[in-house]
C-alpha cells in the first residue's frame, strides 16, 4: 500500500514551498559538502528550478515542466557526486529550511518522507 500524496500546494501555498527553497539555498553556498556542487553563477537559477519543481509537484502551477520538460532528475543530477553524505547534508539542510515555516506536523512528516525518498533516488555513488 503506498501512501496517498498530500496537497501540499494547497496546503501551504506558493509562498511556503518559495521560502523553504530559499531557506534551504540561503544555507548551501557556507556548507562544505553542497556548496561546492552549485555553481556561484548559477545559485539563482539553480533555486529557481527547485522552486518550480517542488511547486509544480505538489500541486502547483505546471510552470516548470512548460519550461524544462520532464524533471529527468537522475539524469540531470549524473554530473554531480551524490553519496549518501550528500544526501544526508541535502536533507539536513532541507529540513531546517522546513522548520523554518509554520508547517503542521503532518505536512512536514510528509515532506520529510518525500524529499527524503527522492534524495535518496538521486544517490549515485
Amino acid at each position: 500500500m503506498t501512501e496517498a500524496e498530500l496537497p501540499i500546494y494547497q496546503l501551504l501555498g506558493g509562498d511556503v514551498l518559495t521560502a523553504i527553497v530559499a531557506g534551504f539555498y540561503r544555507r548551501v553556498p557556507s556548507d562544505p559538502i553542497l556548496g561546492p556542487m552549485y555553481p556561484p553563477g548559477d545559485m539563482a537559477g539553480a533555486e529557481a528550478r527547485l522552486r518550480g519543481f517542488l511547486i509544480y509537484r505538489f500541486g502547483g502551477p505546471p510552470d516548470y515542466i512548460k519550461e524544462r520538460g520532464h524533471p529527468r532528475l537522475r539524469i540531470r543530477h549524473a554530473p554531480f557526486v551524490v553519496d549518501r553524505a550528500a544526501r544526508d547534508r541535502w536533507m539536513e539542510l532541507m529540513l531546517a529550511a522546513i522548520d523554518e515555516q509554520p508547517a503542521a506536523a503532518p505536512h512536514r512528516a510528509y515532506l520529510e518522507r518525500f524529499l527524503g525518498d527522492i534524495a535518496t533516488f538521486l544517490i549515485n555513488r
